[in-house]
């Protein structure tokens, strides 16, 4: 192993410390361990800039970098350096490159480390470059040029197929081919904690003729995952799937927010429209394919095998929990509606995106490719409503009493996942989202 895999590998190490004692609670989803990236601002400095998250406080990269404690070696050009990371996304510093990203984290698990008394033992620095997570306000991550929405849990898959179609041949006979996906609408993606309305759209009453133009009545989430894309491809030059990792900057929480009535008139033939494209809610803090490396696990057996395009060697799926919280308007209590795991996932994110470019497509630093509903094996394990309630034949019941179908207004809908360690946990924090009732 040379030298830089083996400082690499440190930054992993389960029994390393941080001095900032929040990051050392086991359930704390940033530990030193994690170190994920993300935009924020402050009161006493309201420019959006990066941070990196460690227990309950941000690591001003601008002001550490300002400060000559942070570094952006491997050849970069010094105009491209110079203000990286005093933007208002991300893109300008991941187009830097994975040698860029890796530096960074290094150094920062260098200076965050319990041992290591440059920032510990500096009063001053530390109030210049450590900001409070409590008081800062969190942005969208990165300018995202295209966002792609895929559908690769063969259980969510089965269980939709088996409502709206022949329980018996609930997938198509390309599901288990490809992974199947569709081209979402980027401007509508927003950071958790923004608001979101209930969409208008055209509704198709069973005793109705012609459809009608109204509120949607049956408002849903998805439980996603997605991933941003770190490097891009040429127009025409596909991403082979054993190359497609080094294309992956690292993950978020992704709430595709879904109107059930308008898609189910809407979607044939072409797929979702207006069903999807209102808002899509993502976490803000992107966690990196280096922080999820100890979580890596098999991804499920794939039957038949994929076409040699879609073939890849080792383990390339992530032992992610994820859960679903429902809290109704005028209420402390959430209801966990679901709980399952980022691992059932059939197709995985290397072969999304070489299919994705197979055709010749290409992909840009900043684009999001959201999983796909999670859905696991059983009942409480379903990533949606719509499964979960059966259409809303089968209501859930709230903590709070009462009960739930799909979405109604004033509900606060709140995404969590994390990978789960000796002592420590590298997660995702939360993607938040609180509905509110639709424009006539």
């Amino acid at each position: 192993m040379s030298d830089f895999s083996k400082e690499l590998a440190a930054t992993r190490d389960p029994a390393k410390r941080s001095w900032l004692a929040s990051a050392n609670v086991p359930t704390c989803d940033f530990p030193i361990q994690n170190l994920p990236f993300g935009i924020f601002s402050e009161a006493r400095d309201a420019r959006p800039r990066v941070g990196v998250a460690i227990g309950d406080a941000i690591v001003d990269l601008a002001a550490l970098r300002a400060a000559g404690h942070l570094e952006l070696d491997g050849g970069i050009d010094a105009d491209e350096r110079e203000d990286v990371f005093a933007r208002a996304s991300l893109n300008a510093f991941i187009t830097l490159g994975r040698d860029a990203w890796r530096g960074v984290r290094m150094q920062l698990s260098m200076l965050l480390d319990a041992a290591n008394p440059a920032l510990r033992d500096d009063a001053a620095l530390r109030e210049r470059v450590l900001v409070p997570m409590q008081s800062a306000t969190m942005h969208l991550p990165v300018d995202i040029p295209g966002y792609t929405d895929f559908y690769s849990s063969k259980e969510h898959a089965t269980n939709v197929g088996s409502m709206f179609r022949d329980p018996k041949n609930a997938l198509l006979p390309n599901w288990s081919e490809m992974p199947i996906g569709y081209n979402g609408r980027a401007s509508s993606v927003v950071v958790s904690g923004t608001s979101v309305r209930r969409p208008m759209g055209q509704l198709k009453l069973p005793d109705h003729e012609r459809p009608i133009y109204g509120a949607c009545r049956k408002l849903d989430i998805e439980l996603e995952t997605g991933f941003i894309v770190g490097r891009g491809n040429a127009l025409g030059e596909p991403i082979a799937c054993d190359d497609a990792q080094d294309h992956i900057f690292g993950m978020v929480l992704l709430n595709d927010w879904s109107a059930r009535d308008i898609q189910q008139w809407e979607y044939v033939p072409l797929g979702p429209f207006n069903a999807k494209s209102f808002a899509t809610t993502i976490s803000p803090w992107i966690v990196t394919l280096d922080a999820l490396e100890p979580f890596r696990v098999a991804q499920p057996e794939q039957t038949p095998e994929p076409l040699p395009y879609l073939r890849h060697a080792g383990q390339h799926a992530f032992d992610v929990a994820l859960e679903v919280r429902l809290r109704p308007d005028g209420t402390d209590c959430a209801t966990t509606i679901a709980r399952t795991n980022f691992r059932h996932m059939y197709w995985t994110m290397a072969q999304q995106l070489a299919h994705h470019t197979v055709s010749g497509c290409n992909t840009r630093v900043g684009d999001l490719m959201g999983s796909g509903t999670i859905s696991g094996p059983t009942p409480d394990s379903f990533g949606s409503l719509l499964e979960l309630t059966w259409n809303g034949a089968r209501p859930i019941e709230l903590d709070s009493g009462g009960t739930r179908t799909f979405i109604v207004d004033g509900d606060e809908l709140t995404l969590a996942g994390w990978c789960q360690g000796d002592g420590y946990r590298v997660g995702f924090g939360t993607c938040v989202g609180k509905i509110l009732p639709a424009r006539g």
